[in-house]
């Protein structure tokens, strides 16, 4: 859980930015790949993470970019990318406005109240989750894995 703003904030900056890498390692060609048929796709993914975003700042009151769930996974990688540089560039300015007391403040969480900073943190591991997810999925269909954690075979 954060407590302080600015933990947040440069943990937000690495976070969003390795995002931000794998959703720009997509291709239009390679936006239906799944690990199997019937499994999530990149495109999928990385819509998700667009809209888990937006949901995740929602529950923590800030008001920023969003799509709605029924939004339909864009055609184009650039469409993917774009939505989630708004989403991330509007967390950023909305979180930068709060106090380190409005992180302790109690909302409405997915089960139970939880502190905004509480939701903040699920919000950055949940995108981790998913971008590893990706990433599997970009080596499986030959696109090159960008270093987010670390060197990657295609950096060596």
């Amino acid at each position: 859980m954060y407590r302080q703003v600015d933990d947040f904030l440069q943990e937000w900056s690495s976070a969003s930015n390795g995002t931000l890498q794998v959703l720009q390692a997509l291709t239009d060609d390679k936006l239906d790949q799944s690990i199997i048929e019937g499994h999530s796709t990149l495109g999928w993914l990385g819509w998700h993470l667009v809209g888990a975003a937006g949901y995740f700042s929602y529950l923590a009151g800030l008001k920023v970019p969003s799509i709605r769930q029924e939004d339909p996974v864009p055609t184009t990688a650039a469409e993917i990318v774009t939505a989630y540089e708004n989403v991330a560039n509007g967390i950023k300015e909305e979180v930068a406005k709060l106090a380190n007391e409005d992180l302790l403040e109690v909302v409405n969480g997915f089960t139970a109240p939880m502190p905004k900073g509480a939701i903040l943190r699920v919000l950055i591991d949940h995108q981790t989750h998913h971008r590893g997810q990706m990433t599997v999925l970009l080596r499986q269909a030959g696109l090159p894995v960008p270093g987010v954690m670390g060197p990657t075979k295609e950096m060596q």
